[in-house]
């Protein structure tokens, strides 16, 4: 037996309409199992805060074994996977094809579902997930939403916090009335016909955060794949199911798998390539969507040619710059960027696209982080983790500070906001005014409003 594997990890999908899937005692021997593998191992021990959860549970038993703990214990673990997939990715040596089979995010996935179908998970938690109602409604009262949200309003936060079990030192999102959808059509885009790229054809899957919470990165892009000559249209036939995915509703991420590619299947049959705006929404349509969904449903090859015709918007114009060359116009950007590799961004296995992209800016001074922000989507919010997602992203915080650059980006929009809040705890420095997506700052380049 090898110690661990060199070959490329593969990912075994999801069996989760085998009743196996959901029985208790199956489940739970399987986390010891994976558990006394990550026990011997340790390499993840500074990935997140589950490992250290683990390892602290195991050595403070007296004989320091796993078989002393006990059942209800290991649940801190799973409450504090994010499921940003890095462990899987890049840390450890026993993922399939290696024997021992590991697949820690899918373990905890598997965990979450169960206490899903059981009932365990609570209103507040599932009541977040509904991202597109929670969007539309919010933007019919956006002022007031967002000056209820406000981290820096002692009035509703308190409230916040107990009735939605958000942090109230967390930043959260703002929402807006005007959606990107609603802009797009109001304001319509032209491909430049002298562009290198001109014949390309894209669809901007608009994501519910680019949708509803910050509809200038979508704006941004389209903007920017029409100055290199891409003929641009927008979709958001409803959210990818991430937020659903997180807490284990895996039925309902594969009805949104479904709708989506159904919806989007027609602009692929006419030659549109599928360009998400955010890498969590990218890994879905990309990679996990072919894991959920089982390869009985009648949307499965619907499934499949919608993963291979997306693509996340950085890794979509590092294609163009390599393949047909961006347009000309590119101007400096003072100051200089620190730019945060998303995790599942990573997760895609395409490189440091974001980085690639940027570095085509002249002479720009550049700085890339590539480590956990400490996010992890809507779990860095809950009033239990803001505090523990704040450690595990200061050190990215910190080697943003010394940076020292002007405009802070991230790949993800959410990392990016809690990087900012993170700057904020860091003596002497400098905090810029908000973080943008690098398909923004390529727009400031390019001088696109």
């Amino acid at each position: 037996m090898r110690e661990g594997s060199l070959e490329a990890p593969t990912r075994h999908p999801l069996d989760w309409q085998n009743p196996d899937f959901f029985d208790e005692t199956k489940l739970e021997a399987e986390l010891r199992r994976v558990f006394e593998i990550c026990h011997g191992c340790r390499r993840c021990f500074n990935l997140c805060d589950s490992f250290p959860r683990l390892f602290d549970l195991i050595d403070k038993t007296p004989e320091e074994t796993l078989d002393e703990v006990p059942a209800a214990a290991l649940k801190s673990v799973v409450d504090a996977c994010t499921l940003c997939d890095m462990c899987y990715m890049s840390k450890c040596p026993y993922v399939p094809p290696h024997e021992f089979n590991l697949d820690f995010p899918h373990l905890m996935l598997r965990t979450r579902a169960v206490m899903f179908k059981k009932g365990l998970v609570p209103r507040a938690a599932r009541e977040l997930t509904k991202t597109d109602r929670n969007g539309r409604l919010a933007g019919l009262v956006a002022p007031l939403a967002n000056w209820a949200t406000d981290r820096r309003n002692e009035l509703t936060r308190p409230l916040l916090e107990v009735a939605a079990e958000i942090h109230r030192d967390a930043a959260v999102p703002k929402f807006h009335g005007r959606t990107f959808m609603m802009r797009a059509a109001a304001e319509p885009v032209y491909a430049d016909i002298a562009a290198p790229a001109y014949g390309r054809k894209a669809v901007i899957f608009a994501t519910c955060f680019a949708n509803y919470n910050n509809p200038a990165l979508g704006m941004a892009a389209r903007a920017v794949l029409a100055r290199n000559g891409v003929d641009v249209r927008e979709a958001y036939p409803g959210c990818c199911g991430m937020p659903q995915l997180e807490m284990g509703d895996l039925e309902a991420v594969t009805a949104s798998a479904g709708r989506i590619a159904r919806a989007l299947e027609p602009l692929i049959d006419q030659g549109y390539d599928v360009v998400a705006l955010v890498p969590s929404c990218a890994l879905m349509l990309k990679n996990e969507w072919k894991l959920i969904v089982p390869r009985s449903s009648p949307d499965y090859p619907l499934i499949e040619k919608l993963a291979a015709s997306s693509f996340d918007i950085s890794e979509y114009m590092v294609d163009i710059a390599k393949k047909e060359g961006l347009a000309p116009g590119l101007g400096p950007i003072e100051g200089g960027v620190t730019l945060h590799i998303a995790c599942h961004a990573r997760a895609q296995n395409i490189g440091q696209k974001g980085a690639e992209m940027l570095r085509r800016i002249p002479g720009l001074a550049l700085k890339v982080i590539e480590r956990c922000s400490g996010h992890g989507g809507s779990w860095g919010l809950h009033k239990d983790n803001f505090e523990v997602a704040m450690k595990v992203g200061a050190p990215v915080a910190k080697q943003a500070a010394q940076a020292g650059n002007g405009v802070l980006a991230s790949e993800c929009p959410l990392a990016g906001q809690h990087i900012l809040q993170g700057l904020e705890r860091v003596e002497g420095a400098a905090v810029p005014p908000e973080s943008l997506h690098p398909i923004q700052v390529l727009a400031r380049a390019y001088g696109l409003g």
